[in-house]
C-alpha cells in the first residue's frame, strides 16, 4: 500500500499552501522513508571523513567516508568551509527549496494555480499568481528562522523587507520562476543572490538601508545559485570559486554533489529564445541567428533551437550543453534574475550580458529594474555581440 504525504495549510494564511512535512517528504511504494536531520555540527562538516576527488572534481569537493558529498557537507569544513553563517542559511534555503519542490509536485498545486493573480503591486511588476505568492512565504519564513538575514528583497514584494538588524546577509530572490507554464507540468525553479550586509549603512532609517543593500552590484554577490524543479530537484550554487550542482536524493532529503566544477563548453551548438517575436527583433540579433542556424557562422555547424519558456530550465541546459539562452526584450529582472544567474555562468567559465555591457558590472538603481538578458558559452556570447543591435527595444502585439 502506497503512503500519501501529509498536505496541510496554516490557518493563518490568507492564501492556501502545501507545507513540506519533514518527516513525509520523500515517499516511495509501499514505505514512507523518514527523513533524518544532521545535527548541527555536522552542518559545518565537523567529523567527515578525509574529502577526496569526486567524479573528476578538484580535491576541494567534500566527499564522506561513503563516498557521497551533500550540499552542506561541500559548504562547511568539509569543503570549502564557506563559515557557519553562511552554512546555516545555505540549509535554510534548501529547506525552503525542498518545500517548494513538494509544493510544485503536489496534485494539489492545480487548484492554486488556477486562482486570480493578486493586482500587480506596481508598473515595474508582474501580477503575482498563488503559487508565487506561497513560494514567496516559504523562502521568507525560512530566512527568518536562519536568523542570519538583515534583508530578503523578492520579485513578488514592492520593497525589500527588513528581517533582523545583526544578520550578516542580505538576499535577493525570485521565488518561483516560471509558475505561469506549471499547469502544464513545465519545469520551474527559484533564483537567489546572497550578498554581505553593507554595515556602513546602518545607521540610515529601515526603509533606505533595506533598499540600498538590496542594490548592490553583482560583482559584490557572496553566493548565487537556482533550484530546477524538474524530473530531478537541482541545487545550483556557486559561492565564486566555480559552479557545482546538486541532486535531491529523496531517500535520504539531501541534495548530493552530482556535477562538480561545471565548466559550459566554450561554443554549444543550441540557441534558446522565442522565435516568434522574430519578426520584432532587431536586424543585428536576426542577422545573428539567421547566420548559425544555415551554419554560417564562425562555428560551422548548424544550430538548433531549444526552447522551454522556463528561464531557470533554459539556463540549466545552457550551463552543460553550451549555447546561448536569452531574452532580448528589456523584460529580466537584474536584482532577482540576471545577476544571479550572471554570476553562476561566469563562475563556470561563460558569460553573461544584456548584449552590450557585462551583467555583473550594471549598477542596479531599482528595485525590479529590467533589462535584456544574454547568458551562454564565452565563443557564442562573443559572436553574439559582435552583430551589435541585438537588444529588442519595442513590443508590437504582445504584454511587455
Amino acid at each position: 500500500m502506497q503512503t500519501t504525504p501529509t498536505v496541510t495549510s496554516p490557518s493563518s494564511s490568507s492564501c492556501p499552501s502545501l507545507f513540506f512535512h519533514p518527516k513525509l517528504h520523500n515517499f516511495s511504494v509501499g514505505v514512507t522513508v523518514p527523513y533524518r536531520p544532521r545535527s548541527m555540527a555536522s552542518l559545518s562538516g565537523i567529523g567527515l571523513g578525509t574529502p577526496k576527488a569526486v567524479m573528476g572534481s578538484s580535491s576541494s569537493s567534500s566527499v564522506t567516508e561513503n563516498g557521497v558529498s551533500t550540499l552542506i557537507e561541500y559548504v562547511g569544513k568539509g569543503g570549502i568551509d564557506a563559515g557557519d553563517d553562511l552554512v546555516l542559511l545555505i540549509h535554510h534555503i534548501q529547506y525552503a527549496c525542498k518545500r517548494i519542490a513538494a509544493l510544485v509536485a503536489s496534485p494539489f498545486n492545480s487548484s492554486l494555480a488556477k486562482q486570480a493573480a493578486a493586482p500587480a503591486g506596481g508598473a515595474d511588476r508582474d501580477a503575482p499568481k498563488p503559487l508565487d505568492i506561497v513560494s514567496n512565504e516559504i523562502i521568507l519564513s525560512s530566512l527568518r528562522n536562519s536568523g542570519k538575514v538583515a534583508v530578503m528583497a523578492s520579485e513578488e514584494d514592492d520593497a525589500p523587507i527588513w528581517i533582523s538588524d545583526d544578520g550578516p546577509f542580505v538576499v535577493v530572490t525570485d521565488p518561483l520562476d516560471g509558475s505561469r507554464n506549471i499547469d502544464a507540468s513545465i519545469p520551474t525553479g527559484t533564483i537567489f543572490g546572497i550578498y554581505n550586509r553593507l554595515v556602513e549603512l546602518d545607521h540610515l532609517p529601515k526603509e533606505e538601508k533595506a533598499q540600498l543593500n538590496s542594490l548592490q552590484s553583482g560583482t559584490r554577490l557572496v553566493a548565487a545559485g537556482y533550484v530546477l524543479y524538474s524530473s530531478a530537484t537541482i541545487f545550483c550554487v556557486s559561492f565564486g570559486s566555480g559552479t557545482h550542482a546538486f541532486t535531491l536524493d529523496h531517500s535520504t532529503g539531501d541534495f548530493i554533489l552530482t556535477h562538480p566544477s561545471i565548466k559550459i563548453p566554450p561554443r554549444g551548438q543550441i540557441y534558446s529564445v522565442n522565435d516568434a517575436r522574430y519578426f520584432d527583433w532587431p536586424e543585428g540579433l536576426r542577422k545573428y541567428i539567421d547566420t548559425i542556424r544555415q551554419g554560417k557562422g564562425k562555428h560551422p555547424k548548424k544550430y538548433s533551437a531549444r526552447y522551454i519558456c522556463s528561464l531557470v530550465a533554459d539556463l540549466h541546459r545552457t550551463l552543460l550543453y553550451g549555447g546561448v539562452a536569452m531574452n532580448p526584450r528589456d523584460h529580466l529582472r537584474l536584482v532577482y534574475e540576471a545577476n544571479p544567474l550572471s554570476f553562476l555562468v561566469e563562475q563556470a567559465g561563460g558569460r553573461g550580458s544584456d548584449g552590450k555591457n557585462r551583467i555583473l558590472s550594471i549598477q542596479p538603481v531599482k528595485l525590479h529594474q529590467r533589462l535584456p538578458l544574454f547568458l551562454g558559452s564565452s565563443e557564442d556570447m562573443e559572436e553574439l555581440e559582435s552583430y551589435g543591435n541585438v537588444q529588442q527595444k519595442v513590443n508590437p502585439g504582445y504584454e511587455v
